[in-house]
């Protein structure tokens, strides 16, 4: 079944959608957004110092995921804006990813796939990684849950119920930098950060209940994975941007749809 390349990339987008859903909840509740974005610019450096080395893609940019994290967070305790910080990083980085590309010469790169992503060329080895990173990133949502929802909801009332809210934000940049690393390959570095975001917004309107909102945007990022990639192979387009754009109808729909609903 694995050797038709239509049910590898299927496989591919639900792992990741799947991944993504739980994480992108937070990143909406604790306003990441930019995080999200400097964190997938980034990737690309990885990309570039990967093929430089003649390593696993994957691995280079999820080495490169984490040391942006830990850097954003050793950069902000020095009084440095975050927002600074995370634009001087995310373009920076790109760009610098960009040169290491340009100058490996002897190594033929498709720099689209990386930038909007080639999930029609998942191999069965990226496809075991990209479940095994989504396999990770789910249970290790699931195991700190609560206490990453405690720091999301009140910082200062975490702390004072002694949960240690410097442990739990690298839990997120952890599960962040392993959702890129595996994402990188289905929607590319330019399209990751709208893939954590639009199935948790588009989720927001139908829940009433944080765990409901995860459960939603995983169905929702699931059906655009899928929707996109039929609608992708029907029309000819690229498939991680025709994901995207299902993933923004979508969020449209519900809250034009909630909007409906109060009136």
């Amino acid at each position: 079944m694995l050797d038709d390349f239509i049910v590898r990339a299927a496989l591919a987008g639900v792992g990741v959608s799947l991944a993504a859903a739980p994480l992108g909840c937070f990143v909406v509740w604790r306003r990441m957004a930019y995080f999200g974005d400097a964190t997938a610019h980034a990737a690309l450096l990885g990309v570039a110092l990967a093929l430089a080395l003649d390593g696993p893609v994957i691995v280079g940019v999820l080495a490169v995921a984490l040391v942006v994290g830990v850097s954003v967070s050793m950069l902000s305790d020095r009084g440095l804006g975050a927002d600074t910080i995370l634009g001087v990083l995310a373009h920076g980085l790109l760009a610098v990813g960009l040169l290491v590309i340009s100058l490996t010469s002897d190594t033929r790169v498709d720099i689209m796939g990386f930038l909007v992503g080639d999930i029609l060329s998942v191999s069965k080895a990226e496809l075991g990684l990209v479940w095994l990173g989504a396999i990770s990133v789910t249970a290790l949502m699931i195991w700190r849950w609560n206490a990453l929802l405690s720091v999301t909801l009140n910082p200062d009332l975490a702390r004072a119920s002694g949960i240690n809210t410097r442990a739990e934000q690298l839990v997120l940049t952890l599960s962040l930098a392993v959702v890129v690393a595996v994402a990188i390959k289905v929607v590319g570095a330019l399209l990751i950060s709208a893939l954590l975001i639009i199935p948790a917004a588009a989720a927001r309107p139908l829940s009433r209940t944080p765990e409901a909102m995860a459960m939603i945007a995983a169905v929702i990022g699931v059906g655009c994975a899928l929707g996109g990639l039929g609608a992708a192979f029907h029309w000819d387009t690229q498939t991680g941007p025709t994901i995207i754009a299902l993933a923004a109808l979508a969020f449209v729909i519900t809250h034009l749809a909630r909007a409906a609903l109060r009136r």
